[in-house]
């Protein structure tokens, strides 16, 4: 493994780390975001069915992974988990076609974007399997 995977593993996880972990101690702040896509996906196992529950959840997981993923313990595996969690989060949260605001709308697509590229770096940092597979080819 290259020296630029070890020390690009804790950059993107601090992100999760911090936002994961003020999700889990303040889910009130996002629960009104939140509520669509907890309401929207309400119906599958798993999704608590109180929105600041199903926000904690989420906080919890993001924060966990993204410990694992700065420790290097199981990279692939914590970097598509974080991966994944950035769904909901980006569905719910940076809405910008739907802002009146010129600035507020300018923030929510940077945010969005964001949000997109995050995904990418993930995997990118995640290391390749004993086979020499990546989690992208």
């Amino acid at each position: 493994m290259t020296v630029v995977r070890v020390c690009a593993r804790p950059l993107p996880a601090s992100t999760f780390i911090a936002g994961g972990a003020d999700a889990v101690r303040r889910p009130e702040h996002l629960a009104p975001a939140a509520r669509p896509v907890v309401d929207a996906l309400s119906d599958l196992p798993g999704v608590p069915a109180r929105t600041v529950n199903a926000v904690r959840l989420n906080g919890g997981v993001q924060a966990a992974s993204g410990l694992l993923l700065a420790a290097g313990k199981p990279p692939r595996l914590s970097a598509a988990v974080l991966a994944c969690t950035l769904l909901p989060v980006t569905w719910a949260g940076h809405r910008f076609r739907e802002a009146e605001d010129e600035g507020e709308r300018t923030q929510q697509r940077i945010h969005f974007l964001k949000n997109l590229s995050m995904p990418g770096g993930l995997l990118m940092a995640a290391p390749a399997d004993e086979d020499g597979h990546h989690l992208l080819p």
